[in-house]
């Protein structure tokens, strides 16, 4: 990066402890990272890792033991529920590995749930177009593929107009060619809007399409990469 840009996550000492009974489970040992507006980043790690924890922590889905997580320089750690469930729905466009479309509703409806809630939200058929699906928003979830169903789950995230998308395993139930036309939609969100992303994976392969590459291992930052050379996501095999 040449410029520099904003700071949109500050992620400081974290860490998380569960508690199953009378054992504690570390699953993440005082992490330090950033995410900066308009890079993606991905989150590699084996499962265990801590990989799903700090992403729910920053995405105000879970709440840390210890340390804290900024976002644009309000502290996320202290906020109260009404102001997490405010960013969450103001400010996070999240993708699941499972889509949780509702059967019932078309692609385009999918979306409107969202839009219908946000403060400056985009045209559902723009969110369906920005993900490749046009043609396919009059569509019910049943009709459509796995793929088209994690293109529409990606529509209505970004459909809020979200600071930063944060995405859990958005392939790890596709197949590799439909796993690559879903990176595509979240590179070209990216790239086109601006908007800063943050993708899971234990996938290697995947890393090629990021700015930065951090590996997490037994709740820890391992290691911090940066892509000098990114891939395309259609170049993307595995």
């Amino acid at each position: 990066m040449n410029q520099p840009k904003e700071n949109i996550f500050q992620v400081r000492d974290l860490t998380k402890i569960y508690h199953m009974g009378e054992v504690q489970v570390h699953a993440l040992r005082g992490v330090n990272m950033e995410l900066y507006a308009g890079e993606l980043v991905v989150l590699l790690g084996p499962s265990g890792s801590g990989k799903s924890t700090l992403l729910n922590i920053m995405g105000g889905l879970d709440t840390a033991t210890g340390g804290f997580v900024s976002y644009r320089g309000k502290n996320l750690t202290k906020a109260t529920e009404k102001e997490l469930t405010d960013y969450r729905r103001y400010h996070v466009g999240f993708v699941f590995q499972f889509y949780n479309l509702i059967s019932s509703l078309t692609a385009r409806e999918n979306v409107s749930v969202v839009t219908e809630i946000a403060e400056h939200p985009m045209k559902p058929e723009e969110a369906l177009e920005l993900v490749g699906l046009s043609e396919r928003m009059d569509h019910f979830p049943a009709q459509l593929s796995g793929g088209e169903q994690q293109r529409v789950a990606i529509a209505r995230a970004i459909s809020k107009n979200p600071a930063v998308m944060l995405c859990d395993e958005p392939t790890g139930a596709l197949d590799s060619k439909t796993g690559v036309l879903v990176l595509q939609a979240l590179e070209r969100i990216n790239r086109e809007l601006g908007t800063a992303t943050a993708i899971i994976t234990h996938n290697a392969d995947i890393a090629d399409m990021a700015d930065r590459v951090i590996h997490l291992s037994d709740g820890k930052i391992a290691d911090v990469t940066v892509n000098r050379v990114k891939k395309s996501a259609s170049e993307l095999v595995w």
